[in-house]
C-alpha cells in the first residue's frame, strides 16, 4: 500500500463524523491486540495549551533519553505531525504498512454494523505504531474533552495533565466550564497523578474535587517558584525551581504551558518515576517546538502565525500583542470556523489593529470571509474580505512594510496549516 492510499483510507472515514463514547474504540483495540496496554502515557487534557505542554514534555523526555512517541491533534501541515516518535513524524512507509495492517478490521467491523469514525483509527494507529516501535513513553493529547474522548481507553498513566479550560465545543463538552472541566477531568484516574494549569476558582474546584474523589495526589503549575527574566517574540528566559530556562516559544502564556509540564516532570523524578536531568530540562525546553502558537516567520516586518480560535486563546494571543508590538501598526489575516465563538472573539480583539483582512478557510464549517469582515465592521472595525488567504497576506505584508509595521495570521490552526507553507517558500 502506498503512502497516499493509506491517506485517502484514513479520510474517508470522515463522513462518519465524531461520535463521543468508548465502546466502539475498545473493541477496534481488543481485535488489534490492545496494543495501548504495552505502553505508558502522560495523557493531556485541556482547552488551550495541550500542544505546547504536549511538545514541552515530549521534548523533555526526548533529552532525557526515552523513546518518546507523541501524539496530537489536529496537524498544521503535514498529517505525520500528528504521530510523532522522538520528535519527529514517522515515516511515510510506517504509515503505509500499519494501515495496510489494520484497516481490514475497521471493514470487518462495518460489515457487522460498527462504525469507526477517523479520529478513533488515526488514534487506533498510534497505540498500534508507538507499541511496534517499542516506545518508552507516549505523550498523549486528547481529541475533545476527556471522559469520552476515545484516547481515554489507556490504563492509568503515569499522570493525568489537565491545561487551561474555557468554554470551547460546548455543544458536545457541555454549556457551562463546570461541565467542560467535568469532562476534561476524565483523564484523572485512580493510580496515577493529577496536574493542572492554573484555571478559574470555578474550574479549579472540580480539577480539586475529581483528584480528591480518585483519591490521586495533585500538582498545580502555580505552585514551582518562577522568576520570569526576559519576554520577546524570540520566546523567554526564566528560572524555574533554580534552573536557568530558555524557551522559544513566545508568551506569557507559553511560560505558564512549560510550568505545566514541569509540574508533572519533576514529580515524576522526585517520586523516581523517571529519570530526568536538569540538562535534560536546560535542554528539552530550549528545543521545544510547536508551529502556529504565536510563530514568527519574519523579523523584518515581524510575521507572526498563531492558531488562536477561541476566546482563551484569542485572549492569550491579545496580552502578547499589548507586550510584544507596543505602538506598532498591525494588519491582522483572520479567518474562523463558524461553530466557534466569533463573536466574543471579534470583541477581544477591538482596536488591536490597524485593519483586517478575512479569508476563506478551506474547511467546511468555515465562516465566510464575508460575514467575517462584517461582524469586524459591526463592532468598528476597518475590516476587508479577501478571496484567498494567499493574497491577503501578500496584501498586510506590502502593508507592514510600508509603515514599519507587522501582520498577524489568526483564527483557527486550519487557516495556519494552509498558509504556513506558502509563508515558508516566499521567505526560504
Amino acid at each position: 500500500m502506498t503512502y497516499e492510499t493509506a491517506l485517502e483510507k484514513i479520510h474517508s472515514l470522515l463522513t462518519f463524523g465524531s461520535r463521543p463514547g468508548l465502546d466502539r474504540m475498545r473493541e477496534l483495540m481488543r481485535r488489534l491486540g490492545d496494543p495501548q496496554d504495552k505502553l505508558r502515557y502522560i495523557h493531556v487534557a485541556g482547552t488551550n495549551g495541550k500542544g505546547s505542554v504536549c511538545a514541552v514534555l515530549s521534548s523533555v523526555l526526548v533529552a532525557a533519553g526515552y523513546k518518546t512517541g507523541l501524539f496530537i491533534s489536529p496537524y498544521i501541515t503535514d498529517f505525520r505531525e500528528r504521530i510523532q516518535i522522538n520528535n519527529q513524524p514517522i515515516s511515510k512507509e510506517s504509515l503505509a504498512k500499519a494501515v495496510e495492517e489494520t484497516f481490514p478490521v475497521l471493514e470487518q467491523l462495518r460489515s457487522e454494523g460498527t462504525i469507526i469514525t477517523e479520529f478513533e483509527y488515526v488514534n487506533a494507529l498510534q497505540f498500534y505504531i508507538h507499541a511496534q516501535e517499542g516506545c518508552d513513553i507516549v505523550v498523549l493529547e486528547t481529541g475533545m474533552g476527556g471522559l469520552l474522548d476515545c484516547t481515554n481507553i489507556i490504563k492509568p498513566p503515569l499522570g493525568a495533565v489537565i491545561t487551561t479550560i474555557g468554554l470551547d465545543h460546548t455543544a458536545v463538552l457541555g454549556d457551562t466550564i463546570e461541565k467542560i472541566a467535568a469532562q476534561k477531568c476524565g483523564i484523572i484516574k485512580n493510580g496515577s497523578a493529577a496536574f493542572t494549569s492554573r484555571q478559574t476558582g470555578e474550574t479549579m474546584a472540580v480539577i480539586e474535587e475529581t483528584a480528591a474523589r480518585m483519591n490521586v495526589p495533585l500538582r498545580k503549575s502555580s505552585e514551582l517558584s518562577v522568576n520570569i527574566e526576559e519576554m520577546s517574540l524570540w520566546g523567554s528566559r526564566f528560572e524555574v525551581e533554580g534552573i536557568e530556562c530558555e524557551l522559544k516559544l513566545a508568551g506569557e502564556h507559553q511560560i505558564e504551558n512549560a510550568l505545566t509540564a514541569l509540574s508533572a516532570l519533576f514529580y515524576f523524578r522526585n517520586k523516581k518515576l523517571l529519570s530526568i536531568s536538569e540538562d535534560a530540562i536546560v535542554e528539552g525546553l530550549a528545543s521545544a517546538k510547536n508551529p502556529a502558537r504565536l510563530e514568527l516567520m519574519c523579523e523584518e516586518p515581524p510575521v507572526l502565525l498563531d492558531g488562536a480560535h477561541n476566546p482563551n486563546g484569542i485572549g492569550a494571543l491579545k496580552k502578547a500583542l499589548d507586550e510584544f508590538l507596543t505602538d506598532v501598526p498591525v494588519t491582522c489575516v483572520m479567518g474562523m470556523l463558524a461553530d466557534k465563538d466569533v463573536d466574543s472573539s471579534v470583541a477581544l480583539l477591538d482596536g488591536m489593529f490597524e485593519r483586517v483582512y478575512t479569508v476563506p478557510v478551506n474547511n467546511p464549517r468555515a465562516l465566510s470571509a464575508e460575514a467575517l469582515a462584517e461582524k469586524f465592521r459591526a463592532a468598528g472595525m476597518s475590516a476587508a474580505p479577501f478571496k484567498s488567504a494567499e493574497a491577503a497576506f501578500d496584501t498586510a505584508f506590502e502593508m507592514a512594510c510600508a509603515e514599519n509595521g507587522a501582520v498577524l495570521i489568526c483564527g483557527s490552526l486550519y487557516l495556519a496549516g494552509e498558509i504556513r507553507p506558502y509563508i515558508l517558500e516566499k521567505f526560504a
